[in-house]
């Protein structure tokens, strides 16, 4: 249901310049910074996270794409290390 909203977002975000969206993002980042209860600043977090995504879309395809240039194969992720469970400690209900 919401897959192609998102889609027809993401079409639309690839197809901006990701060079216009680097000279965006301290203002956004200010904007971040400066909290205010409103929609305004929900938007500005949002949008600056988006030109993140974006130079970070950018950077992970380049890096692909050379890697692909110089014959390399695709590595496989390292396996996450086995985590450490701490006891559980015992909580009081307070009333």
């Amino acid at each position: 249901m919401l897959e192609k909203p998102l889609d027809k977002i993401a079409e639309q975000i690839i197809a901006l310049d990701e060079a216009s969206l680097t000279q965006l993002r301290k203002k956004y980042l200010n904007k971040l910074f400066q909290f205010e209860p409103t929609r305004e600043w929900e938007k500005a977090v949002i949008i600056y996270f988006i030109i993140n995504g974006v130079i970070a879309k950018n950077n992970l395809f380049n890096h692909h794409i050379l890697e692909q240039e110089k014959g390399e194969t695709p590595k496989e992720p390292k396996q996450p290390s086995p985590k450490v469970t701490k006891k559980k400690g015992k909580l009081k209900v307070i009333k």
